[in-house]
């Protein structure tokens, strides 16, 4: 009997493992395909080059890099930017380990100027239907055609760096090339795709992974195979920060933090105390400064908008009823309209004229009232008699030098040191005479 319970326990045994056999041969395939799916990695870099593309393309690179995936597509839509940022770009996307495809898309995109040797720098490049591609003439600081001998070697420098990249694509493509950055000559998909400078012209990215399967690129000198059909997509999104520095960019926001921290400034000068308003013209013009630094700056716009503060400035020490500040915001609007350098390429950002216009109105109605306000109350102790002045202790809120400004109470004098000199500003001064709308003091030990 017990030899009996013996055989059945060694048949139970024996059957659950030909089971689990069974079982583990036919998930084998399953795990086997899941494990083979390939994997593509998307970014998409849309609007003018700014520093931010590099990082968002080198966290693109090393998340494709860490997945394993058969390729990394750039989809890109640029208008162009920085000649330093795009030779950085170019060496990222050379360098990389993984296959870079770069995809002008969607239909209606560019990859003009820069955005050029971008494409070109990918181990693939397509184009979505009615995309553009070209116009890579470097041009002046103006946006005009370069003419100087320093810019004349930077168009060559920029020149051969194209045929580099366009040489393995072949002669009609060399060509096409150099004629983009010595013409500035532009072209579509269609004939971008004739000339070989890019390989593929796809209507979507389902249809530009399907066309890029089996294709063999070169990468760090070896032959890679693409495997992209059915793939699963990973899209790199920006992170918060790169979101929030990208936006930074946009001209007519960069125009609009300068206005407000140059407005707020001003009122803190003409109206001291509490520091609140310069706290917030400090950090709105600290924030336009960085958007400043990525586009392309028109020298000659900043030093209007500086003519425009300084004009303010001298009306509220000077009030001369109007004639500065009108003045001023002449200055300011020619400044702004002039402030960046906008290369005749469609879509690449200009600050909206209305914009300019109407904040220059505004901003020289406001400062208008801040003088007004700033007149009338030093005015108004005239009416209640000057005697009650005299003895009174007020702090200097523009350096006495010897005629500056004096807070008095609540209102703001003109003073000036009966003995002469200078009083700083925070300095504490006496009333002694009471001279029309001037006060005469002197300072406190």
């Amino acid at each position: 009997m017990e030899v009996l319970m013996t055989h059945w326990k060694m048949r139970g045994w024996l059957v659950l493992v030909l089971l689990a056999t069974g079982w583990l041969s036919l998930m084998r395939p399953v795990a086997q395909a899941q494990s083979e799916t390939p994997v593509v990695v998307t970014v998409r870099l849309q609007g003018p080059l700014t520093p931010i593309w590099q990082e968002t393309l080198k966290r693109a690179i090393n998340i494709a890099e860490q997945r394993g995936a058969s390729a990394l597509i750039v989809e890109l839509d640029t208008p162009g930017g920085s000649v330093d940022i795009m030779n950085r770009l170019v060496q990222q996307v050379r360098a990389s380990p993984v296959p870079v495809v770069v995809y002008v898309s969607p239909a209606g995109a560019m990859a003009a100027s820069a955005g050029t040797l971008i494409t070109l720098a990918g181990h693939a490049a397509a184009m979505a239907p009615e995309s553009t591609i070209g116009a890579a003439s470097p041009v002046g600081m103006q946006g005009e055609d370069i003419e100087s001998t320093a810019e004349r070697k930077a168009k060559e420098v920029i020149k051969a760096s194209a045929r580099g990249l366009a040489l393995r694509r072949g002669e009609e493509a060399v060509q096409l090339a150099e004629s983009m950055i010595e013409d500035a000559r532009a072209v579509s998909a269609n004939e971008a795709v004739q000339a070989g400078l890019v390989d593929i012209i796809a209507r979507n990215l389902p249809d530009l992974l399907t066309q890029l399967d089996g294709r063999t690129v070169e990468v760090g000198g070896e032959s890679v195979v693409l495997h992209t059909r059915n793939a699963v997509v990973v899209d790199v999104p920006l992170t918060f920060l790169e979101q929030f520095l990208q936006i930074l960019t946009n001209p007519n926001l960069i125009f609009l933090l300068l206005s407000v921290g140059v407005q707020a400034i001003l009122i803190e000068i003409s109206s001291p105390g509490g520091w609140v308003a310069g706290f917030i013209g400090v950090v709105c013009i600290t924030l336009a400064i960085f958007g400043l630094g990525v586009l392309p700056v028109n020298w000659f716009g900043i030093v209007f908008l500086i003519l425009a503060f300084v004009l303010f400035l001298l009306d509220i020490k000077a009030p001369t009823h109007g004639a500065l500040t009108a003045a001023g915001v002449g200055s300011f609007i020619i400044g702004a309209l002039v402030l960046f350098n906008s290369p005749n390429v469609p879509g690449f950002p200009r600050v909206s004229v209305p914009l300019v216009v109407g904040t220059g109105i505004v901003f020289g109605a406001a400062f208008s009232v801040i003088v007004g306000i700033a007149l009338r109350a030093q005015r108004v102790p005239v009416r209640v008699g000057q005697e009650s002045l005299v003895g009174q202790v007020g702090t200097v809120r523009s350096e006495l030098a010897p005629v500056g400004s004096v807070q008095l109470g609540s209102e703001l004098w003109t003073a000036e040191l009966v003995e002469g000199g200078r009083a700083p500003r925070g300095s504490r001064v006496e009333v002694v005479q009471v001279d029309g709308i001037v006060l005469k003091v002197r300072k406190l030990p």
